[in-house]
């Protein structure tokens, strides 16, 4: 006849209770359930066996991040081992957990049998709700105190372990650039509006935001400029003619004149626009910088703002990587694919990855087929930037090269070259990069050993 015994994980310790009349209890499921909450009834069925409370709050803590990995700890398992019968026995034992993960790794390296279906369940649900009166000496009051203590311990960990997954910081910069766009223009229009009632002529001059919004700073009223406003002008905008066109148009202006407390707002509110510029830009080199390092192939296959984009649309590179490349192919036209569906008529070809420079190369009837492809690309390039230990934008460039053969393909009928072959390549490179980055460090820790053998001589005579 073979015996349940079932693991529960407390935050108190570990506990470990034997079941009675396994066979019979797994055939009356139901009434196992009502018997559940009644204390009477569930200590007729579950005996403890054996409880080993945690050290410290730091040992706690390990062992519940094993458990939630799947991890099989050293305190588990020396408790396990003491309170489980012998290996001889355990054939005919059966141990019952709730993690299906963590029962692999304890049948693997106990030798038991684990059940995570049936009855044990309902048992691990009876035990959670009357633990504190089934082990001697612990209160109700204590438990909830040990579960508080462990819980914040553990998402405490869980944030700082978060914090230097710094693909938060690509969401949150990509977000804050696209923001930032909306705003430079916004308010790049009003300030055209605002000054052309001074100078009108210079939006036809300098058509562009940025520079416009300088020249407006610079030029204030334009009764005042000069030829020795030729070279600063020419500064700024960085052609001498369109700065001499810019001076023979303030002569002949059909601008209305404005009072100098409106001059002054408008060049407060021009300054704080270029200031705003200048800081997007600093942003954009932040986020490439960002994206080199957390995600270098993808942003070496698709570039850095549409790679940011990807993965701020997935939450994380971690859920990015975990995308088939269908889904990553569409991602972000998810209101066009549910319309479609809606209507039966055709699903969208692309979504965020429309902005790639691929798709906007490739002829009509190659874009979803290009888009395709690329989605399947970007989906490898994101697993090894997840995955992968040493990083290296080798891969990135090959997958580039592969898509660029591809376009190719698609216009002339040159066959490029299989998959298998291209990865082979590149793993070869990868493989060289790796050991040439790692001869200076071990020349480096020679000179180290070498000059603390030395101090340890001096020392000694």
């Amino acid at each position: 006849m073979s015996k349940l015994y079932i693991l529960f994980e407390h935050a108190a310790g570990f506990a470990l209770f034997r079941v009675a009349e396994f066979e019979e209890l797994a055939a009356f499921l139901p009434q196992v359930e009502e018997s559940v909450t009644d204390l009477q009834k569930f200590n007729s069925v579950v005996s403890l066996i054996g409880f080993q409370p945690f050290k410290s709050a730091v040992s706690a803590l390990e062992n519940i991040n094993a458990v939630s990995e799947g991890i099989l700890s050293e305190d588990l398992n020396l408790f396990l081992e003491g309170a489980l019968p012998k290996k001889k026995k355990r054939s005919k034992c059966t141990l019952g957990v709730l993690d299906p993960k963590l029962g692999a790794a304890v049948s693997e390296v106990l030798e038991i049998p684990c059940s995570h279906i049936g009855a044990v369940p309902e048992l691990i649900r009876g035990i959670k709700f009357h633990f504190h009166a089934l082990i001697k000496g612990l209160t109700l009051k204590a438990c909830s105190v040990a579960q508080l203590g462990l819980g914040h311990s553990y998402s405490r960990a869980r944030v700082k372990f978060n914090v230097h997954r710094v693909d938060n910081m690509i969401i949150q910069s990509i977000a804050l650039l696209d923001q930032l766009d909306k705003d430079v223009n916004t308010f790049s229009m009003r300030i055209r509006e605002w000054y052309s009632y001074h100078f009108p002529e210079l939006v036809a001059i300098v058509p562009d935001n940025h520079l416009y919004t300088k020249c407006a700073e610079y030029v204030k009223d334009r009764k005042s400029l000069t030829e020795e406003s030729l070279e600063p002008l020419t500064e700024i905008l960085g052609d001498s003619e369109k700065a001499q066109a810019i001076i023979d148009a303030s002569k002949m202006s059909m601008g209305m004149d404005i009072s100098p407390v409106d001059l002054i707002n408008i060049q407060m509110f021009a300054g704080r626009v270029v200031s705003l510029s200048n800081y997007r830009k600093q942003i954009s080199e932040y986020l490439h910088t960002k994206m080199n390092s957390v995600a270098p192939n993808l942003t070496t296959l698709i570039g850095d703002q549409v790679g940011a984009r990807l993965i701020s649309k997935a939450g994380s590179l971690t859920n990015l990587a975990k995308y088939p490349a269908s889904t990553l192919q569409i991602l972000g036209a998810e209101k066009a694919l549910f319309r479609a569906l809606k209507t039966r008529s055709n699903t969208p070809k692309y979504g965020l990855l429309y902005h790639s420079t691929f798709i906007g190369r490739a002829g009509l009837k190659n874009k979803g087929r290009i888009s395709r492809y690329l989605a399947n690309k970007c989906s490898i390039a994101s697993r090894i930037d997840c995955f992968s230990e040493n990083q290296t934008t080798v891969f990135g460039e090959k997958l580039r090269q592969q898509v660029e053969d591809r376009l190719k393909f698609y216009e002339t009928g040159d066959i490029p070259m299989k998959n298998i072959e291209v990865m082979k390549l590149a793993m070869e490179e990868a493989g060289q990069q790796a050991l040439e980055e790692e001869t200076p460090k071990k020349k480096k820790k020679k000179k180290k050993d070498k000059k603390q053998e030395v101090e340890v001589e001096a020392m000694e005579e």
